[in-house]
């Protein structure tokens, strides 16, 4: 019999959820406009937001369609147990709709296979034809 491969199923979140990016507002007001497409974030820290969002709900087009092409990688692999439990901003640099490059530095939280944990990332964002696209990140202790 072959073998059957399967995905990570996505979280439950709808547009009226709380957004996973702790920002104050629904989903679909928040990050959702992101991933849709219908809006494109303004600033590094609110596409870092939303690239958040997007390792939540397991959107790995939006992940990669932010991804600068020199760094993109050809796939997400998203762990099955991995669960992201929250988001904290902890330093922005540039990034605004004024600058080409930014950087933002958070703490996300998480448990993996029941036991929790945090990683704590800077990371590098550039203009790309105009949108805010990911370039990669170091990890802080």
């Amino acid at each position: 019999m072959p073998r059957r491969t399967t995905r990570p199923a996505r979280p439950t979140v709808t547009a009226e959820s709380p957004c996973p990016c702790g920002l104050p507002a629904s989903y679909g007001a928040c990050c959702g406009r992101f991933h849709t497409g219908r809006s494109a974030a303004p600033t590094a820290e609110l596409l870092m937001r939303s690239r958040y969002s997007a390792f939540v709900v397991r959107d790995e087009a939006y992940l990669l369609r932010t991804w600068h092409p020199s760094t993109r990688p050809p796939a997400v692999d998203f762990d099955p147990g991995m669960r992201w439990s929250g988001l904290e901003i902890l330093d922005t640099t540039d990034g605004s709709m004024f600058h080409t490059t930014g950087t933002v530095t958070f703490l996300a939280r998480y448990t993996h296979g029941g036991e929790p944990g945090a990683l704590r990332e800077r990371s590098r964002f550039e203009r790309h034809d105009g949108a805010w696209v990911y370039v990669d990140g170091t990890f802080e202790k």
